[in-house]
């Protein structure tokens, strides 16, 4: 059994009700936005962000059982996620997404920004309907963070100025924002302990701090992730084992660096320099210290929590987080 099997084992049967809910939540009068969402749902990915709505309930809720806002926590999540992935192609221009063709590729850019549109309404409106202005609070913030967490990275990727604390912010607000709420929504439907509810919000940002850092280094390894090596410098994005090295290296290296990755980052040639270059400086040793650190902080505040099948899978999510070869 694979790891994301085993993660799943203790909830599979709220994943499978989960899965007709979350397409439930997405249908149209509209046969055209009824064919795009289909295609959606038989293309999804691993699921992640549901589980951990699911998995922290479970942990939480005295008897280990769910309720009905669990499984809109976990359907809104899931729509807003692919609300962005889908304008994330249109944004990128990429035609693929998982191995399929993605919606833009499909059906242009127009209709892809449209259904983005239509999925987000659809997370806020189910929300809305339901009366859970808890879960729709804690949502609305992980969207106004995710597009500043974009358009911060996008700002600072023209200058390549970056320094480290800018860089954990860009990817706090880019991508841990959206598992710190799945986790702090996954409290939120069971309990109303607000302490309990902010120590699962930072349980997941550190969880999505660490997966982020993985990501990064995965542009640096040859390792079939889907992605090319090389793509986050040819995108002149600052990552962590990037910036580490440029802050570790003489004012000569620097400014070769620098205009490599601004005017030379379609160079196959020098674009390889530039990543043995960041490993040569150890860009990659310090970068998976700090995911170390992160994934350790995340597992500290699990500790305090009985002993559940459900505790367990979240360790297993914690570690496959940094343990992933894609």
């Amino acid at each position: 059994m694979n790891v994301t099997s085993q993660i799943k084992q203790p909830i599979l049967i709220e994943m499978e009700l989960f899965e007709k809910k979350f397409y439930e939540s997405m249908t149209s009068k509209v046969a055209l936005l009824n064919r795009i969402t289909y295609y959606i749902v038989n293309r999804k990915g691993k699921q992640m962000r549901p589980m951990f709505v699911f998995l922290v309930a479970k942990m939480l809720s005295e008897n280990s059982e769910v309720n009905e806002r669990t499984y809109r926590g976990a359907s809104v999540i899931e729509l807003i996620h692919t609300a962005t992935l889908v304008h994330d192609d249109v944004v990128d221009d990429s035609n693929r997404r998982r191995g399929f063709f993605s919606i833009n590729a499909l059906w242009k850019n127009k209709i892809a920004v449209l259904v983005g549109d239509y999925l987000l309404s659809k997370g806020l409106l189910l929300s809305i309907d339901n009366g859970d202005f808890d879960l729709l609070q804690i949502i609305s913030v992980a969207v106004r963070e995710m597009s500043e967490g974009e358009l911060l990275q996008i700002e600072k990727a023209r200058r390549l100025d970056i320094v480290e604390d800018v860089y954990y912010e860009i990817i706090r607000k880019k991508t841990a924002t959206l598992i710190a709420s799945c986790c702090a929504l996954g409290a939120k439907s069971v309990s109303e302990d607000k302490d309990l509810v902010e120590k699962m919000r930072l349980f997941g940002e550190l969880i999505g701090m660490a997966f982020q850092i993985k990501d990064d280094l995965f542009d640096y390894t040859d390792d079939a992730i889907g992605k090319p090596t090389g793509i986050d410098i040819k995108e002149q994005k600052m990552t962590l084992p990037l910036i580490y090295a440029l802050n570790n290296c003489s004012p000569k290296e620097k400014s070769w660096c620098i205009n490599s990755i601004k005017n030379h980052n379609k160079d196959k040639k020098r674009v390889r320099e530039v990543i043995q270059f960041v490993k040569d400086k150890n860009g990659l040793t310090y970068a998976e210290q700090k995911m170390v650190q992160f994934q350790q902080e995340a597992l500290s505040l699990l500790q305090d929590f009985p002993n559940s099948t459900y505790k367990e899978s979240l360790i297993l999510m914690v570690n496959y987080v940094i343990d992933r070869k894609k």
